[in-house]
């Protein structure tokens, strides 16, 4: 994509969940939910503690919805209720599989070129960047899965609230990598000449290598919403399926320029581009694995 403006806000890590009105927690010097959650239910028989209960200890731990716990949905996928879909938690990285059938991870800073890859869903990893549209629908589909579509996007970015920013309407500094100051490609060359922004230079491996740019999955623990997805604003741009070469969501220098948070959207690229700040995750149908 052409080079953006520097974003203005300074960075700020770190952020509180407050749980109120929870009966048996003191709301002077709230206890860990967890721990809480685990001594009430010590006393019961094993009988009791049913899979709902569970579900509710990591909606405690995560943020994930009780629902999103319980969806009929693959591994490392959450349920958007009332959508009949499932939606990737966290941005795609590749596994590469070779000729003898060994799955390897394929690296997030070079393009996949002809090589057969699958998307995977991983919390702790480097997500893939470098990626086209096309190689990233059909790394979704040799998961058994689908880029997601403009809609499905849209609605898991939002929440079941429809929050801008999917945490809330209002932006919250250092909620989500979005506060990049210098451009990495001006970073890495030290120039600002107009080549730097050919295809060669801007998949250049070492762009988001440097300190400061892509983020871990899941990283931005407040980067989330009550479905229990993550960095769906800021970090990598995310491909959709829209055919006019889409992605959304801004990365970890912008998400203004072309839309607020889960309004950004950019579109207009070949199906076929890429470079270091566009990435993917994938969607599937409730129900099918």
């Amino acid at each position: 994509m052409r080079p953006v403006r520097e974003a203005k806000d300074g960075l700020a890590h770190g952020f509180r969940t407050r749980f109120k009105g929870v009966d048996g927690l003191d709301p002077v010097a709230p206890r860990n939910p967890a721990e809480e959650l685990m001594q009430r239910s010590s006393g019961l028989p094993k009988s009791v503690l049913t899979l709902s209960s569970f579900a509710l200890l990591g909606a405690l731990v995560f943020g994930a919805s009780v629902a999103s716990s319980n969806a009929p949905c693959p591994d490392g996928m959450a349920f958007v209720p009332g959508s009949g879909f499932c939606v990737d938690r966290y941005e795609a990285s590749l596994m590469e599989i070779r000729p003898d059938g060994r799955e390897v991870p394929h690296s997030p800073y070079m393009n996949p070129g002809r090589a057969d890859v699958r998307a995977v869903t991983r919390r702790g990893v480097v997500p893939q960047g470098y990626i086209s549209q096309v190689q990233a629908a059909r790394a979704c589909a040799r998961s058994g899965k689908r880029l997601c579509s403009e809609r499905e996007w849209f609605r898991s970015c939002r929440g079941p609230n429809g929050r801008t920013h999917g945490y809330s309407n209002q932006r919250q500094d250092g909620r989500c990598n979005e506060n990049h100051r210098w451009h990495p490609v001006v970073r890495l060359f030290r120039s600002t000449t107009p080549y730097l922004w050919g295809m060669a230079l801007m998949n250049d491996p070492q762009i988001n290598q440097l300190p400061g740019t892509v983020s871990l999955t899941g990283a931005h623990a407040g980067c989330s919403n009550e479905h229990g997805v993550f960095d769906m604003v800021g970090n990598l741009h995310e491909w959709t399926a829209d055919s006019e070469g889409t992605f959304r969501g801004g990365y970890y220098m912008d998400t203004t320029i072309n839309g607020e948070g889960c309004w950004y959207r950019t579109p207009g690229h070949n199906t076929a581009y890429h470079d270091y700040s566009i990435g993917f995750r994938c969607c599937a149908t409730a129900g099918e694995e």
